[in-house]
């Protein structure tokens, strides 16, 4: 079993771009991704997520995700302050 690898967007931009070069060089999937470490599954998801991006557009879809998920705990924490607050008001505590 091989070691399960964390790569960075901008790793796997480079990755798609030197797959997609392989192929256009005549070259069969399965040696790509034999060449590139990686499972067609993994290969289509990373198509599917990053195909046609650029490293730094990557990096900075990365990021936005974080951010988005911050925000959206911040979001849910403010709400349940609302609510214990407002049920505190009408003494349902």
């Amino acid at each position: 079993m091989t070691k399960r690898r964390r790569r960075r967007p901008e790793q796997i931009v480079k990755l798609l771009q030197e797959g997609d070069a392989m192929l256009t060089a005549g070259r069969m999937l399965g040696e790509v991704l034999q060449k590139l470490e990686v499972k067609e599954s993994t290969w289509q998801r990373w198509k599917k997520q990053f195909g046609g991006m650029k490293s730094d557009e990557a990096k900075r879809l990365k990021e936005l995700e974080v951010e988005n998920r911050r925000l959206k705990e911040l979001l849910a924490e403010s709400e349940l302050d609302k609510r214990i607050l407002k049920e505190a008001l009408e003494g349902n505590y």
